[in-house]
């Protein structure tokens, strides 16, 4: 039997859009799943002047059941509480302490507390200090505040961010939510890594010879230009989901699977990235924008974008992780919007056998690689040399496949990311999240990137790759010169 969570849980930007597209939703699921059942409240806070039975109407709206025919969704939504709330407001957080210990004795939920700050970094800061001065926090329970991306700008806006967090709430209480964390096949990383030894045994610098990590989008920025024009792929995408991948992908076996040992190693994972020199830079890493389409917009005609922008929409990038287990091994990541496909990917390429005994010519071995696709549909599948049937002794590649995928009518049966997320900081686990620690060996690999680049901002010539491809040539060639190819 599932155990109930007992909690409180306040959303700072409660009318959002990833508050009634994600949050909501997810809440919802784990109400119908048992994990929220009675002792729950949620108190949703914005500007605007709602009522809690406005407030009610867009939560039924959000969870995708208007209907209602069981009552389901009404049941879930009576627990959703609305103030409207200025975060510079001292005032406002004494009327949200009164609410909050009301709801916290009619529900009888113990003081267990979930602030989530579903709202632009800016304001984490004063609402930290804000819940700490009016004593939202309670003694009797546990406190937990989840925050979001984009969490800092650089190196020394993420630490600053951290310390006036951590002036409230201490490292352990401090959930930096990455939805990336939470898809089921990258949850499956280190269960593939660890717990077969067939992978155990030869995931090292002495039989893997590169790695390829892929996050492409067919989308372009949509109605995010503002935010990115500002921020670029190499902020939005490779500081946070690609690096958590890449520190999963590189890390040693924990010494037990808990949330510190997790931790540890992905921070020894990331303090052991190789932070390049300002030279180094321009031999390692690619950029790109996309340009127009035969019916799409380039990124320089997009919304609240600048006409003469040189934001980039793509990045590629060679990784060196200095650890024992894997010096020497390139780690290869690209991400770019209006690429060819949506995907999300992990190829691991293995090294060819020292000798290739059935000859040369067709006989010609090719290396197994081991596809691990994280999105759209989850698989896991190896790419193996094999005889081909005849009488010849010729030789092609077979997969051995993994499928994840569940027919349409199951896949609401799937916990979503967010979904997963949200239950972790409920109960209480920790190792799906971004340490302070994480962050700051990130930001500072990412900024050697940034610094340089914006050194040399007037050598580039964008945009330099079209809609539907998979992003400049010159990312292809960053692979070729070390003798290898994308699998993807």
């Amino acid at each position: 039997m599932r155990k109930e969570e007992k909690a409180l849980i306040v959303i700072f930007g409660g009318t959002g859009d990833l508050a009634q597209r994600k949050l909501y939703p997810s809440l919802f699921n784990l109400y119908k799943r048992g994990f929220l059942k009675d002792n729950f409240a949620v108190i949703g806070t914005a500007r605007r002047p709602w009522s809690d039975d406005y407030y009610r109407e867009i939560i039924i709206n959000a969870v995708g059941d208007a209907e209602d025919i069981n009552g389901q969704a009404t049941d879930f939504a009576s627990h959703f509480y609305y103030q409207s709330h200025n975060v510079n407001d001292t005032e406002h957080y004494a009327t949200l302490k009164q609410l909050a210990d009301k709801l916290d004795d009619k529900y009888q939920i113990g003081g267990n507390r979930v602030f989530y700050l579903a709202m632009s970094p800016s304001f984490f800061g004063t609402i930290a200090a804000h819940l700490k001065s009016q004593n939202l926090k309670t003694t009797t329970g546990y406190n937990r505040v989840i925050v979001e991306k984009p969490f800092g700008h650089d190196y020394e806006s993420a630490m600053v961010l951290n310390e006036e967090i951590a002036q409230a709430f201490p490292e352990e209480e401090v959930y930096r939510i990455d939805h990336y964390l939470g898809k089921e096949m990258v949850q499956n990383i280190p269960a593939i890594r660890f717990g077969n030894n067939i992978f155990n045994a030869l995931w090292n610098n002495r039989y893997i010879s590169n790695i390829q990590v892929t996050l492409s989008e067919s989308l372009g920025v949509e109605e995010r230009g503002g935010y990115y024009d500002t921020a670029g792929a190499l902020r939005d995408m490779i500081q946070n989901h690609t690096l958590q991948i890449v520190s999963l992908l590189t890390m040693s076996a924990p010494v037990s699977f808990t949330d510190t040992d997790i931790r540890n190693a992905k921070i020894n994972a990331l303090k052991s990235l190789r932070v390049y020199k300002p030279e180094e830079v321009a031999q390692n890493f690619v950029r790109g924008q996309y340009g127009p389409g035969s019916d799409k917009p380039g990124y320089r005609q997009e919304d609240m974008v600048d006409a003469d922008s040189m934001t980039e929409t793509f990045v590629a990038g060679k990784l060196e992780v200095n650890t024992m287990d894997m010096a020497g091994v390139p780690i290869y990541v690209r991400t770019g919007k209006r690429m060819r496909e949506k995907a999300t990917r992990v190829d691991v390429v293995f090294k060819q056998v020292p000798n290739n005994v059935f000859g040369e010519g067709d006989n010609t071995l090719r290396h197994d690689v081991l596809h691990i696709m994280i999105d759209p549909e989850p698989k896991l599948s190896l790419q193996l040399n094999s005889k081909t049937i005849g009488h010849s002794y010729e030789y092609d590649t077979n997969s051995l496949n993994l499928n994840y995928s569940v027919p349409a009518e199951q896949r609401a049966n799937i916990p979503e990311a967010y979904e997963k997320l949200i239950l972790d900081v409920l109960q209480g686990k920790a190792s799906n999240f971004a340490s302070s620690k994480e962050l700051e060996y990130s930001w500072k690999f990412i900024d050697s990137v940034r610094q340089a680049w914006d050194k040399n901002i007037d050598d580039m010539i964008f945009p330099n790759y079209s809609c539907g491809s998979m992003g400049p040539k010159a990312a292809d060639a960053l692979l070729e010169k070390d003798g290898n190819h994308w699998e993807f």
